[in-house]
């Protein structure tokens, strides 16, 4: 089976769009839950929101070559780290949904393959009713910089998905492009291999 890398760049509905295909029953994906060395949150629970350790345990985790991915923040807490672990990952019985960056969509598709990990590239113009300048700003900086054409190339995405619609519309075309996906793969399960046909 696969996992479903959802990307873009800030404001472009990726996060509503994760929850509309983890709630989709027929789709039937699990939640790639990242791995997270930050005290757990009133309300978050562990093994659902994140995977809570300790820095001792990521170490390990570590040191046994099951971390994907990981990147730390500077709080005024001191870092906090968050990881990708190949731990409870089990591609043999499902399919999964994820969201992350391209960096991390890089890396997961590294280690597992390029039959296995599939980009959802989501596109969308800014829009904004009340425009925040300063924040837009900075935020078309750090996308112009994270998702230049030159970068989502290298990463090897030639599929996107246009947001400029209705959300609806756009979570439709991925839901389709999805169950596309899984039929695929089943079939190839069975030893009938579907060559490089594109969907």
């Amino acid at each position: 089976m696969k996992i479903f890398y959802i990307i873009g760049k800030s404001a472009s509905g990726k996060d509503h769009i994760f929850a509309a295909l983890k709630g989709d029953a027929e789709l039937n994906l699990s939640e790639l839950i990242l791995y997270t060395t930050r005290p757990m949150r009133a309300g978050e629970i562990d093994g659902e929101t994140y995977h809570f350790v300790e820095e001792s345990r990521l170490l390990e985790l570590r040191r046994e070559g099951r971390v994907i991915e990981e990147r730390t923040y500077d709080t005024v807490y001191g870092p906090w780290t968050y990881a990708t672990v190949d731990e409870d990952i089990d591609l043999q019985k499902g399919s999964y949904i994820a969201i992350g960056t391209l960096e991390s969509f890089v890396k997961l598709r590294d280690y597992y393959g390029t039959d296995r990990v599939v980009p959802l590239y989501i596109e969308v113009e800014k829009k904004q009713d009340v425009p925040k300048y300063k924040e837009m700003c900075r935020r078309f900086l750090t996308d112009s910089e994270d998702f230049s054409e030159e970068k989502i190339l290298e990463a090897g995405i030639d599929r996107r998905f246009d947001n400029n619609g209705e959300l609806s519309d756009c979570i439709a075309d991925i839901r389709k492009f999805i169950l596309s996906e899984d039929a695929k793969a089943a079939f190839d399960k069975k030893g009938s291999r579907s060559g490089s046909c594109t969907v």
